[in-house]
């Protein structure tokens, strides 16, 4: 039998609440507790929202201002109010794709930071099980044999392919399986976060604390989606899931502005706009891929329709090209603003950049994934952390300045295909999840 050590960021439910999402003491965020992260659960449908009596743009504003009264960041949450729906819709078919949902994960290694009892989840909605090896193309072997490699310093490190091991995310998507993962959410805003930053400081580890509280945000309303499916299909819950039995009430209490973390959903939308950001970056890493047939003919299709057609990924790219000086202009581009900026700005000022600390801190957050003792969770959780991990490697680099100028990956530099897939499956994680929270919001304001 598989130990159940695996379900931080997917499954993590984020329970006791003392996590620290909307700021980075451990006190002031998301809930505490993983339960399921981020590959659709039961529905694929898209989110909606809709308040009667309300023009869309109007709509839209409002519930941008519901999400954050920060001046910089409304254009780019209002904007993408108004456009991920469509893109949502595009991720979906391309994440159930074998170069997108095939992993091969070590889903039996050691906790390495905290002592733990021998402990099993016992729902059976907390296993994984392996594809037959057949199931997995050998193209998509092949590719993760080879690029096994990796540096030393280097934002992160995915565990050594094992064809036996090969996991796959539509297959086990995410569930609400009860297991309570505070522990793990504790130890992450207190050792993995930076200390001694107020939530808007001018330093690139305050962007970096509220960038990874926003994937504990994502992973809040992932439980929260799971809670409602387990009603809407009628099945009964455990007693271990009983504990967070009413969607409305974890929504509120998790991500709604009035509630425990009033700043969830400002710290989602600012992860996403980084995500778009570095999604755009590396479209021309994407495209060469797709032209050299390393993905798969069907995926690429789907993928330059992604690249070259969503009206998010362009206004992302356009940021480029504006110089970001206009927040109101740049939209989608601030949040990466404020990251590069402050990330040169320091190594300006001091002589020295101190980036390798977030690479050493995001080296360590995807070791931390095998303390969560679920294994779904532990999947989902490890595909989160490396995709979000990987956008930080590309808007940043060593310096600052990113991996990619000019649409070319800088001399020296590679992107491996577990990267660009875990980056990508990241990206519809939280697309999914912002369109749910939209439609929580309109609900809620309606109720009122």
């Amino acid at each position: 039998m598989r130990i159940s050590l695996c379900c931080l960021l997917v499954t993590l439910l984020w329970s006791s609440n003392n996590g620290g999402v909307d700021g980075f003491s451990p006190t002031v965020g998301v809930s505490s507790s993983l339960s399921s992260l981020s590959i659709p659960s039961k529905s694929t449908t898209p989110f909606t929202t809709t308040i009667t009596g309300t023009s869309s743009s109007t709509q839209q504003n409002a519930i941008a201002d519901l999400i954050s009264s920060n001046e910089d960041l409304l254009p780019g949450i209002t904007a993408i109010n108004e456009m991920n729906d469509k893109l949502y819709t595009k991720l979906i078919p391309l994440r159930e794709r074998p170069y997108f949902r095939l992993y091969s994960v070590d889903i039996l290694a050691s906790c390495e930071y905290m002592p733990q009892e021998l402990f099993e989840c016992y729902s059976e909605t907390c296993e994984v099980y392996p594809v037959d090896e057949e199931e997995v193309p050998l193209e998509i072997i092949a590719a993760d044999a080879k690029e096994f490699d990796f540096k030393i310093d280097g934002w992160a490190r995915w565990d050594m392919p094992r064809v036996e091991d090969y996991y796959d995310t539509s297959m086990f998507p995410e569930d609400y399986t009860g297991y309570d993962g505070s522990e793990i959410w504790d130890f992450i805003h207190n050792r993995i976060c930076f200390e001694g930053y107020g939530y808007n400081d001018d330093h690139w580890k305050a962007d970096f604390n509220k960038a990874f509280s926003g994937l504990h945000s994502m992973v809040s309303a992932q439980i929260i989606m799971g809670i409602q499916d387990k009603i809407d299909s009628g099945e009964e819950f455990t007693e271990d899931e009983k504990k967070w039995g009413n969607p409305t009430e974890e929504f509120q209490r998790r991500l709604s502005p009035s509630g425990e973390t009033p700043l969830a959903l400002e710290n989602l939308y600012f992860g996403f706009m980084l995500l778009l950001k570095a999604v755009s970056k590396s479209r021309c890493i994407l495209l060469d891929d797709c032209e050299k047939g390393k993905i798969d003919p069907e995926a690429a299709a789907i993928l330059r329709d992604i690249l070259s057609n969503d009206e998010l990924l362009a206004l992302a790219k356009r940021s480029d090209k504006i110089g970001l000086t206009d927040p109101k202009e740049c939209q989608i581009g601030i949040a990466y603003k404020r990251l590069h900026d402050h990330a040169v700005q320091e190594g300006a000022g001091e002589g020295q950049s101190s980036l390798w600390e977030a690479r050493m801190r995001c080296r360590e957050l995807l070791r931390v994934m095998n303390c969560v003792q679920c294994n779904k969770c532990r999947f989902h959780g490890k595909i989160a952390v490396m995709g979000l991990s990987t956008a930080f490697k590309i808007l940043l680099g060593n310096d600052g300045e990113g991996m990619v100028q000019n649409d070319k990956l800088n001399d020296n530099e590679e992107i491996h295909r577990v990267e660009l897939a875990t980056m990508m499956t990241c990206l519809y994680k939280f697309s999914r999840t912002i369109n749910f929270c939209k439609e929580q919001l309109a609900l809620q304001e309606q109720r009122q």
